[in-house]
């Protein structure tokens, strides 16, 4: 009773209102949301007089069970168009009842740290920041449609109904305007509509409801716009998102959908979406513009990939890649794909794509797959390898176009047989040389064997004889590049 003899007429209104739980109004209602993040916060409220002022230490009293309400009623600490000097402080509290907090200003952040809490919501707020690493809040916590000018710090936090930034602008000069790393959220996280200057520190947080970021921005150039590696989440959706500064989603656990459909800015990073080493049941990545930056999903395992060939990241690292399906409009495309990681060939993304055709019943892709990679691979290989394997290309295409074998050969066998029909050999024993066959003895000098018996009965004169030593060694060379890609590059995928 001492402390209310010395409340303020305004401190009176919220003291009373506490009993019944009903709103101390200083303000009227917010009729609608505003149509960019914090719009509907106050600007002015630091001019506010004292007949709407509320010192935080009462709020925090009422809170902490300085006035014990009546049997059979509902208390709660319900304000909207206050301004609230001095510090709301429950740093290490319990306490039993609901503080809802709307069109308020806000001198001092709230000290929430270590405590244990019902719902809080302080909406449509000029907020100069948040402390509450370790609460728990059997409840939710709400900070939708406010200003926030500081760090909103609740690592290790629980919230048992979810955490809820929509609308929310939040400016700061620390690198992190949410920290909040291992913080568990049984709902859902819910970041649409935010505009945050500052990083998003998500780090071993467990989000049993999902992450839903439409429409959000966050911007941290140079720096980590999401920091949620090793996050456990059923999913994440990223619609119409603007990140500038690196996403990472590194070791994360996606038990549903990981939807990224916005836009990430982050050219000057070593990474724009570092999604490395991630499990996800289905990544749709089809962001309304190509990643501007280095896009990794290495060592990942992907139930179903879904993307589109015109947003595919120019630099993109696949090594490591394990997909059960691809969906997209881009599958003849995928080769190209495959081959886009910046530090050079990767032999591991062109086999996957490889198995991954085999299942889909695409064996000639799986073929050309194949391929493309051993090409890639004679980039990075000395002058010796890049000759042999320019050789086994053109001839047999590394065995996966042995057809080319039967083109060569007969383009030879033709040109032959037209130019020694023209200048047949001569007899080495006239007496017993059968006639001349253009057409046998050039098959004859092409095949490594001879089959007719014309190329030992007859010797080539003049410029021909070298034309003839060159369709000697011409078969040769086919004959060992079709063998080499028999035995050593013509098998099953």
């Amino acid at each position: 009773m001492g402390l209310r003899m010395r409340l303020t007429a305004a401190e009176q209104r919220v003291w009373k209102a506490f009993e019944t739980g009903a709103w101390a109004e200083f303000a009227d209602p917010i009729t609608g949301p505003g149509c960019t993040a914090g719009q509907n916060a106050p600007t002015d409220g630091e001019t506010w007089g004292p007949e709407r002022t509320v010192r935080g230490e009462v709020i925090s009293a009422l809170l902490l069970g300085a006035h014990e309400p009546d049997a059979g009623t509902a208390p709660a600490v319900r304000l909207r168009g206050a301004r609230i000097t001095g510090q709301i402080a429950l740093r290490g509290a319990n306490t039993a009842y609901e503080l809802a907090v709307s069109g308020c200003h806000l001198e001092e952040p709230v000290d929430c740290a270590g405590a244990t809490t019902r719902t809080l919501r302080f909406t449509d707020c000029h907020l100069p920041g948040l402390r509450g690493s370790g609460m728990r809040v059997a409840g939710h916590m709400s900070l939708s449609g406010s200003m926030v000018t500081g760090s909103i710090r609740v690592a290790r936090a629980v919230f048992e109904s979810g955490l809820w930034l929509g609308g929310t602008k939040i400016t700061t000069t620390d690198e992190w305007a949410l920290w909040s790393g291992a913080m568990v959220v049984d709902a859902g996280l819910y970041l649409n509509n935010a505009d945050i200057t500052g990083g998003l520190r998500l780090v071993g947080a467990r989000l049993n409801g999902g992450l839903f970021m439409s429409n959000a921005t966050i911007r941290n150039p140079g720096k980590d716009a999401l920091a949620a590696d090793n996050i456990t989440v059923e999913d994440i959706f990223e619609g119409d998102f603007q990140a500038f500064g690196v996403v990472r989603l590194r070791g994360a656990r996606v038990n549903g959908t990981l939807s990224i459909t916005g836009a990430i800015h982050s050219p000057d990073t070593p990474y724009a979406l570092h999604a490395s080493h991630m499990e996800v049941r289905e990544l749709v990545l089809k962001p309304a513009e190509p990643i501007e930056g280095v896009v990794s999903l290495a060592h990942s395992r992907v139930g179903t990939l879904r993307d589109d060939p015109d947003t595919w990241p120019e630099k993109l690292r696949l090594n490591g890649l394990v997909y059960e399906a691809l969906r997209g409009s881009g599958v003849t495309k995928r080769i190209d794909w495959a081959g886009r990681d910046p530090a050079g060939f990767r032999p591991q993304p062109y086999e996957q794509l490889a198995a991954w055709c085999l299942r889909d019943g695409n064996e000639h892709l799986a073929r050309r797959t194949q391929l493309a990679k051993l090409r890639a691979r004679r980039r990075t290989s000395p002058l010796s390898g890049r000759i042999w394997g320019n050789l086994l290309d053109i001839t047999v295409g590394y065995g996966y176009r042995p057809w080319l074998a039967s083109i060569w050969f007969v383009l030879l066998l033709v040109v032959g047989t037209v130019v020694f029909a023209l200048n047949p050999p001569r007899a080495l024993k006239p007496a017993e040389a059968p006639v001349f066959d253009a057409f046998a003895y050039t098959f004859d000098l092409l095949l490594p064997i001879a089959a007719f018996g014309q190329r030992e009965l007859f010797d080539p004169a003049g410029w021909t004889q070298g034309l003839a030593y060159g369709l000697i060694a011409a078969g040769w060379i086919l004959a060992t590049a079709l063998i080499a890609g028999a035995t050593r590059i013509l098998r099953p995928v």
